[in-house]
């Protein structure tokens, strides 16, 4: 029997009701040939964006359809009919949702806002389903037709490319993660740990002794991505899982990103290589904090000062004047604007003022080579080697050996080189201790395979290390954001350069007592601007 479907305006807003419970199908020959179907030979093909019918129609149509579980019509409707068929089939077979109702919102020039009220239903087990999402209309390129821009999240906000909808026993059990102390970590408390509980969940939920539960969820586009609830059908045991995080330094992490967009930061403890606390503020929910790979600008110059030191090419109060241009195999570098030349400057000036240009001359200097740099990172600090255990998956950096303009580039943090806030706050935690700990954010009895090692630094290198980095924090570029903080600190600044965009990415690194903590800002300026906030409200709140 064929199921009634009305739309029904209502104050401005149209509602597409379906009648009975299951899914039917929907004849839209008409609709198609009412828009033409494709260019034809002696038609002309609209241009321009989509006026507000052909938006309303086109909503009323798509989710109509949608409505009625006939995907392929409501595919035709999209921009991406495959991806769309794909996405909306799975909806009804994988997710096992029923009884939709969609109503749309209020239109905002071609942006349709709507609402979903549906029935997920498996083995007998059924529970009430509602979000709200959104779809644009935009302009067939070559037919002309209004169409949805086909994107994962029309289906639901939580969506990205490549990820689905399914209903069944839990990909893992539950899990209870707990922090140093034993206080419970919720994504609801702390929601930027979502996606790393997500990991954590598919890395140790067997482990932690839990028994799965009938969940809808969304699984990732990798296996060891996890998935993440969206409503839980029958619960599961979680098992409890004791992790290294601190949860009041992990609530000041979370409301320092909070404030600055696409932003990230990682604080550890640097006596015993254990992460304190791991926050995003993302709008694509990506753990930036642990997998970014970016340049990390003028925070790179502590790797290269060692470096420096370790090849007796200078030390802390040997000279290291900063001119206003440094040239290299015929690339000039320059320092940030308004950085005074110095010629009579220390590398203890240069890097507290982050001159750039006297770096650049340094690494000229015998017996330094194009590997020189990739060398002290893998070999004292860890880095490159695609070997560290952190207990979730993570990126360790990315410090190759380069010759050219590269050389001189990756000694400032560009070129080449790509660390993370993770790799950063390691970086800060071996040049204040001497000792390379390599992060972990479980008890390492719980990590298969041994952490990875590395020499770390001589006595003599971490006292000059130490020294700079102190200057660097009261009164240096850092002396702004670590204001308040005592003595006992160090810092150090980076403000990394991207082709095509307007601001640079904003990079901080510090300690206080046993913390380090780093933090990048995409887009967000000076180092001291925006990253060094967040690192400052961070170690404020741990000792």
């Amino acid at each position: 029997m064929r199921k009634q479907v009305k739309t029904v305006m209502v104050g401005g807003v149209f509602a597409v009701m379906v009648g009975g419970a299951g899914y039917g199908t929907f004849n839209v020959v008409n609709a198609l040939n009412d828009d033409g179907g494709s260019a034809s030979g002696t038609a002309a093909v609209k241009k321009g964006t989509p006026d507000a019918r052909e938006v309303r129609d086109t909503a009323r149509t798509f989710l109509t359809a949608w409505a009625k579980g006939d995907a392929d019509t409501a595919a035709v409707y999209t921009n991406n009919a495959e991806a769309a068929a794909l996405a909306l089939t799975g909806y009804r077979e994988d997710a096992h949702i029923r009884e939709v109702r969609l109503t749309p919102g209020r239109i905002q020039g071609t942006r349709v806002p709507f609402s979903v009220r549906a029935t997920v239903s498996y083995k007998g087990t059924s529970k009430r389903l509602a979000y709200a999402s959104s779809f644009e209309v935009v302009r067939g390129r070559s037919t002309g037709r209004p169409l949805v821009d086909w994107e994962a999240s029309v289906v639901h906000p939580k969506l990205h490319e490549g990820e689905s909808l399914e209903t069944g026993e839990a990909a893992a059990p539950p899990i209870r993660a707990v922090d140093r102390e034993g206080r419970v970590l919720t994504p609801e408390r702390y929601p930027s740990l979502t996606p790393v509980l997500a990991r954590l969940r598919a890395a140790y939920g067997e482990k932690a002794g839990g028994r799965p539960g009938i969940e809808l969820y969304v699984r990732r586009a990798s296996e060891d991505a996890g998935t993440t609830t969206l409503l839980t059908l029958a619960e599961g045991r979680p098992g409890t899982l004791p992790t290294t995080l601190s949860a009041a330094a992990q609530r000041a992490a979370e409301d320092a990103v909070a404030k600055y967009p696409e932003s990230s930061v990682v604080a550890v403890k640097p006596s015993t290589g254990e992460v304190l606390a791991v926050a995003n503020h993302r709008e694509d929910g990506f753990n930036a904090a642990f997998e970014g790979k970016l340049a990390p600008g003028s925070t790179m110059k502590i790797v290269t000062a060692a470096m420096l030191i370790d090849k007796g090419v200078a030390k802390a109060g040997g000279p290291a004047p900063c001119p206003s241009t440094a040239t290299w195999q015929s690339q000039t570098f320059k320092n940030l604007t308004g950085l005074r030349p110095d010629g009579g400057a220390t590398l203890a000036d240069s890097f507290a003022r982050s001159c750039n240009t006297a770096f650049v001359k340094l690494v000229d200097e015998k017996p330094l080579t194009d590997a020189s740099l990739a060398e002290e990172a893998r070999d004292n600090f860890g880095l490159g080697r695609d070997d560290w255990r952190t207990g979730i998956p993570s990126a360790d950096g990315s410090v190759p050996a380069s010759g050219g303009p590269d050389r001189a580039a990756n000694a400032i943090g560009q070129g080449e080189v790509q660390l993370n806030p993770l790799n950063l706050a390691s970086v800060t935690a071996t040049a204040m201790t001497g000792s390379f700990r390599q992060p972990v954010l479980v008890p390492k009895s719980l990590i298969a395979g041994e952490p990875a090692t590395a020499r770390g630094l001589s006595a003599a290198t971490v006292v000059q290390l130490r020294q700079m980095l102190r200057r660097t924090a009261l009164s240096g570029t850092g002396a702004r954001a670590m204001a308040g903080l005592g003595t006992d600190v160090g810092a150090k600044t980076g403000s990394a350069e991207v082709d095509g965009q307007a601001r640079p990415n904003s990079w901080f690194t510090g300690y206080r007592g046993d913390v380090a903590a780093a933090a990048m800002a995409q887009e967000g300026g000076h180092g001291g601007d925006t990253a060094g906030p967040i690192v400052a409200t961070v170690l404020r709140a741990t000792r």
